[in-house]
């Protein structure tokens, strides 16, 4: 029966395997294909919807390229292909044009400017000889109000790195991701004072993808069938690049606005839908982390819980079964990003095996709760602690058993005042006189499954306004 739900299973593993190994090639380019626009992305979009300037800005870029020196990683030898374009400069030109808020101007390559316009100026001059016309003197090169320095001073690879894989009989699909980061700053600088304005960073993930199936089995006596199918998707590092380089340009001005650096057309766009808009994903940026997880503080400090258990008796009678319990807890942390609480436990259970033994306890317990991601919406936590048990009909004291707690679970919440537990835990007891019968090497104990939910009280602790927007 197992073998057969194994099988079934791999099937349909297989299956989806084979749709999404064969999905790229519905796309594949079986011609060759006539050049195109570059593909925009969403970044662009964003420039094209800033609000108008009052009077565009003339900025000169001399260099904005790879500040990291890196090259791609090879598995064979040295590679000496850097990891990021070197094209910064020309990116960044275009952004500023499609924002338009700036007028660049040709610094990168200003000597062969210089050189033409020599040459223009020769050129007159003798036509000017032979002909005795007089020529026009050649206007001036603008000058710029500001300079944008900066470039892309991060790459970190590998940053996230994972995958999954079956294999069954010669049969068997995986699949590997990773996710590497690309970081740029971007600052302007004013060419009367030569003071720093402002200065903006931007970051981009780039994901890679790998997804395979193959199988590999006898079909029949020298009959072998082998096949494979699969598919690599690498983001392309120079559109992560562009739309780095864009959101810095995009910062840049929303900052410029709010600084008074430089005026848009209208002024009712200095508070418009366009900044509050920027103003939110500033504020939200302050709880993501360098993983892209919101971060925040959640949970309460103080926490009523209530939880229902399916608990099963492990001891000296045979044929143990499964019966009820509940529990109500109280939690409290000194903080809310606290990884370590406090727990008091408070519940009933019962002790079922066979025909031949039941028994209903009470118990209490003070337990450390460890959370493994406080500030998330989904965390797993370590449970350890110890308490007393007492039978439910006996009211001697002398009769209370001392027991250990351990257990482990998972927490999720749908909001920051309510939450829904998962867990599993044992209770194993200092002596072996829980069903009154002493028998073997090990104490008595019992495992319990709960579902619980969470009430949190108090407010988490955030960070102030006023500490967000400058």
């Amino acid at each position: 029966m197992l073998l057969a739900i194994c099988r079934r299973l791999l099937l349909a593993l297989l299956a989806v395997g084979g749709v999404a190994g064969c999905a790229p090639y519905f796309h594949q380019p079986f011609t060759a294909e006539k050049a195109r626009l570059g593909a925009d992305i969403r970044a662009s979009q964003e420039l094209r919807r800033l609000p108008q300037p009052r009077e565009r800005i003339v900025a000169a870029v001399y260099k904005f390229r790879d500040q990291t020196g890196q090259y791609k990683p090879s598995q064979n030898g040295s590679s000496f292909s850097t990891a990021i374009t070197q094209g910064g400069t020309s990116i960044l030109l275009r952004a500023l044009e499609e924002s338009r808020w700036f007028n660049p101007i040709e610094r990168e390559n200003l000597g062969n400017l210089l050189n033409e316009r020599k040459i223009i100026r020769s050129s007159r001059a003798e036509y000017q000889e032979q002909t005795g016309q007089r020529q026009p003197m050649l206007p001036s090169l603008l000058f710029a109000g500001i300079i944008l320095e900066g470039g892309i001073i991060s790459y970190d690879a590998n940053m996230i790195t994972g995958g999954a894989g079956l294999r069954y009989f010669g049969a068997g699909a995986s699949g590997q991701y990773r996710q590497d980061r690309v970081t740029v700053y971007l600052r302007a600088i004013s060419t009367s004072t030569g003071e720093i304005l402002k200065t903006v960073y931007t970051s981009k993930t780039i994901l890679s993808q790998q997804v395979d199936a193959s199988l590999f089995r006898f079909v029949d006596f020298k009959r072998l069938l082998e096949t494979e199918t699969g598919f690599t998707y690498n983001e392309p590092t120079e559109m992560a690049v562009k739309e780095a380089i864009e959101k810095a340009v995009e910062a840049l001005v929303f900052e410029g606005i709010q600084e008074r650096l430089w005026v848009p057309q209208n002024e009712a766009d200095r508070n418009g839908p366009a900044m509050v808009a920027y103003q939110q994903e500033k504020r939200e940026n302050q709880d993501i982390d360098v993983l892209g997880r919101v971060q925040q503080d959640r949970r309460g400090t103080l926490g009523l819980g209530l939880s229902a258990a399916t608990v099963r008796y492990n001891g000296d009678f045979s044929s143990p079964q499964l019966r009820g319990g509940g529990e109500l807890t109280i939690r409290y942390a000194r903080a809310a990003d606290n990884k370590l609480s406090a727990a008091i436990n408070i519940g009933r259970f019962e002790l079922a095996a066979g025909d031949f033994y039941r028994e209903t306890f009470n118990y209490a317990e003070l337990c450390g709760l460890y959370r493994l991601f406080p500030r998330d919406r989904f965390t797993p936590y370590l449970l350890a602690g110890a308490g007393i048990t007492s039978r439910n009909r006996s009211s001697d004291m002398r009769l209370v058993l001392g027991h250990i707690t351990t257990g482990l679970g998972v927490e999720f919440l749908p909001n920051n005042n309510f939450g829904i537990s998962l867990g599993v835990d044992n209770h194993y007891y200092m002596t072996d006189k829980l069903d009154h019968i002493k028998l073997g090497k090990y104490n008595d104990s019992f495992w319990a499954a709960k579902a619980g939910l969470v009430f949190y009280l108090g407010r988490a602790t955030t960070t102030p306004q006023s500490r967000l927007i400058p």
